[in-house]
């Protein structure tokens, strides 16, 4: 009767280690996933690269699969189509993509502040309210710099009156503008800034749009470049591998800010800036953060409200609702 006693002990020892270990490999399982990441060659996906880095090496809970583009419609594309998870993208387009696919996407973070400088060799300009009377060179007619610089120039009491915006088509034009006439003065994001600044000694850095914005901001709304977002039904599926994906990408981020020289390398390896000395001047002005919570939706949500009211357009046609910002 022991023995007898003493074998079902034993064996429901064993069901019960049998049911823990299956119970175990479905927790694994459900907190891992095969995550598609986008991104696009410039400074937002700077706070990706080192965890690109770490899952090349296989040292990553989640497998990602990295996709880099040019242009973010191309990213917008495959994320309506389903065959993207995670995107980095400019703030407004993730707006756009929110009201395209009905609220079917959600921002999990920012990854990136502003990377937008007034660059001069003049003296006499250190913000925005110097611009009275000046031309400004930029790029885009209708776009995000375009009107983060109006809300600007709005906010410090000076209309398209008062100052002269001169737009062409490529950053680099203007930058050659600033490199024949020390005088001029130009709008350009990272890391077209360093580049320019190094061909030119005669050129400087006469003020950050983002510190501008925050002077002349009181919503709380900050100037923002980048966002990531997720496609829900990804979400709803793999919220675990998601959470994992956030605090990958925030020590990611972190990394960026703490390791320039690697980072630097980083960024030539992956082509989005040609330079290692161009990388390691430009990186720290590029604004890397991974902003969540409540601070992500108070930022972001001020910051889409005032380019609604700029132009609907730019971010869709209606501001996002709650939904829209993962807390």
């Amino acid at each position: 009767m022991k023995k007898i006693k003493g074998r079902l002990l034993t064996l429901a020892v064993m069901v019960m280690m049998l049911t823990a270990l299956v119970l175990s490999g479905c927790g694994k399982k459900e907190e891992s996933a095969e995550i598609r990441v986008g991104a696009l060659k410039g400074p937002t996906t700077i706070g990706l690269l080192h965890l690109m880095d770490e899952a090349e090496k296989g040292n990553t809970q989640n497998s990602y699969t990295f996709t880099m583009a040019t242009a973010a419609d191309e990213l917008t594309a495959q994320v309506v189509k389903g065959d993207l998870d995670i995107a980095l993208l400019p703030a407004n387009v993730a707006a756009i993509v929110y009201q395209k696919t009905d609220g079917g996407v959600t921002v999990l973070d920012v990854n990136t502040l502003g990377v937008l400088y007034l660059v001069s060799g003049r003296d006499d300009i250190t913000g925005v309210a110097d611009l009275a009377g000046r031309t400004v060179y930029l790029t885009g007619k209708g776009t995000t710099p375009d009107y983060c610089l109006q809300y600007l120039l709005a906010q410090n009491g000076l209309s398209l009156e008062d100052v002269t915006l001169e737009y062409k088509s490529e950053a680099t034009e203007v930058a050659a503008v600033l490199s024949e006439n020390p005088d001029a003065v130009g709008l350009l994001p990272q890391p077209f800034v360093t580049v320019a600044c190094a061909q030119n000694d005669a050129l400087k850095v006469c003020a950050s749009l983002t510190e501008e914005w925050d002077k002349a901001a009181d919503d709380g709304s900050s100037l923002l470049t980048g966002v990531t977002i997720v496609r829900n039904d990804f979400l709803k599926e793999h919220k675990k591998a998601v959470e994992q994906f956030l605090k990958d990408h925030k020590e990611s981020a972190d990394f960026a800010n703490s390791n320039v020289e690697e980072t630097a390398a980083l960024c030539v390896a992956q082509d989005i800036i040609a330079k290692e000395p161009v990388a390691q001047k430009a990186i720290p002005f590029c604004n890397i953060t991974c902003m969540t919570g409540s601070e992500m939706k108070e930022a972001l949500s001020g910051y889409l409200k005032i380019l609604y009211e700029l132009n609907p357009t730019a971010v869709g046609g209606e501001l996002p609702a709650d939904d829209f910002y993962y807390e």
